[in-house]
């Protein structure tokens, strides 16, 4: 069963350093092991200029197709900080999703990513200043969306704009 589980590949998603994960990507092919960073090709502005970039996808991860020995391995690597887990076991991304994600970068470059929370959504800011404190995201008239915590006994809100990547969904 051990030995089994040492020699069997699965896709995990790795998270890496910030801005490292071409870093990354280079350290895991260094290795041998396969690996998938979807990028999208986009247009950054300058005060000077405009240029075409090539920038991740999904920032901060790096997809690998490893066995549990090449895993471990690659998380000593410098760019990557850890194995995306839940409940403390490695997460096993199912090899259809890696596959439509491949095939729908492949056939399109128009689309939308969206790691926003929902409207209504209960977020518990991660970072920054407000690190802790539970909200409810909402939207205001010009669609832009905010956190908004509040005192239900006074039907009172505090709201703050954040960025997307400041909070987390709360599970219920």
């Amino acid at each position: 069963m051990l030995n089994e589980r040492m020699t069997i590949r699965h896709w995990y998603a790795m998270y890496t350093k910030p801005r490292s994960e071409f870093a990354a990507s280079r350290q895991i092919s260094a290795e041998g092991v396969e690996f998938y960073l979807p990028t999208v090709t986009v247009i950054r502005q300058w005060s000077d200029r405009k240029k075409k970039v090539t920038e991740p996808l999904f920032k901060s991860y790096v997809f690998v197709y490893c066995n549990e020995k090449e895993r471990l391995n690659i998380v000593q690597k410098d760019a990557i900080v850890k194995t995306v887990s839940f409940q403390g076991k490695p997460s096993i991304i199912p090899d259809w999703e890696i596959e439509s994600l491949r095939k729908t970068l492949e056939r399109t470059n128009e689309f939308d990513l969206s790691d926003k929370p929902k409207i209504g959504e209960k977020v518990r800011v991660v970072e920054g200043p407000f690190k802790g404190v539970i909200g409810t995201v909402y939207e205001d008239e010009n669609r832009e969306r905010y956190l908004a915590v509040t005192i239900e006994l006074l039907k009172r809100s505090v709201v703050v704009h954040l960025p997307a990547e400041n909070v987390v969904h709360i599970t219920k």
